[in-house]
């Protein structure tokens, strides 16, 4: 497996907590946020500042319009970005310690991965760059946390790049990650907003490619392509970034993190199945 999806494999747990935590909604809801998808948007874009929804349509990819509409601009007159900024660290960081991560490994890890944050290519990196921007907490946990989330950003924002060089939709995106059996069909298009006739359309696209079969699973060469998507993502986010800690370094903060996402999977707070793509329980 490629260093930097190895990589990965320990950040996103660690990152994912903001999402899928059971205080999440009641920390946006603390704040004056309504319901559970304004506070992911809310928390997710406060880095980019009082953005509207078109701009997260356009970075975050994925989701139906509409959706992210009824969330913005509508949060930042309830809670200002850096209120969620204050409560999503504070949310994340209660759910790492509740779990058992280790407070000493994440000072361990933080000044390995630090300088990889602060120095990647931002380039088309919208969602990298402004988390990139902001300080670093002093309490090693929330650092980590933060650390996480800035490069597991850099890797989304390279996704995104890689699916668009090849004509391939966000909404695209899904239905080709459940052609490969990644995720329930209905799972995705009801955490995605997205409509049967929407997804009927996207799957059709595919078809006319000859990515996808008529029951739904991919061809042959729609592996293929999924596939070099993935290869091309994990090369972006090296030649972008990563390469500076190089594979050595990508060892040892595997190896310093595994314990502490370990105690997270077993936590339960990570979904087993979840649309970030997780392989449940593996590090590195």
């Amino acid at each position: 497996m490629h260093p930097a999806r190895r990589l990965w494999t320990a950040l996103e747990p660690l990152h994912g907590v903001v999402y899928f935590a059971p205080g999440v909604r009641d920390a946006g809801i603390a704040v004056g946020l309504r319901g559970f998808w304004m506070t992911y948007f809310a928390f997710r874009a406060a880095p980019l500042g009082q953005v509207g929804a078109a701009a997260v349509v356009a970075t975050f990819a994925g989701f139906e319009p509409s959706m992210v509409f009824k969330a913005l601009p509508d949060a930042w007159s309830r809670a200002t970005p850096a209120t969620c900024l204050d409560a999503r660290s504070e949310v994340a960081v209660a759910a790492l310690r509740s779990a058992g991560v280790d407070e000493a490994a994440c000072a361990e890890a933080v000044p390995l991965l630090a300088p990889v944050a602060n120095s990647a290519d931002p380039t088309g990196r919208a969602l990298y760059a402004a988390n990139a921007s902001l300080p670093l907490p002093a309490d090693p946990v929330a650092a980590m946390w933060q650390l996480a989330t800035t490069l597991r950003e850099h890797r989304g924002d390279g996704h995104v790049a890689a699916l668009l060089s090849h004509g391939v939709t966000g909404l695209e995106a899904l239905v080709l990650q459940v052609g490969a059996g990644k995720f329930p069909a209905e799972l995705m298009r009801s955490v995605r907003g997205w409509s049967v006739d929407d997804w009927d359309a996207a799957a059709k696209a595919l078809r006319s490619r000859g990515m996808l079969d008529y029951d739904g699973t991919l061809t042959a060469w729609g592996r293929e392509f999924l596939d070099a998507i993935e290869e091309r993502t994990d090369e972006r986010a090296w030649t972008g970034g990563l390469s500076t800690l190089g594979e050595a370094g990508v060892e040892k903060v595997i190896a310093t993190l595994r314990p502490s996402v370990a105690a997270l999977w077993r936590a339960g707070i990570l979904p087993e199945i979840n649309p970030t793509g997780l392989p449940p329980g593996r590090v590195g």
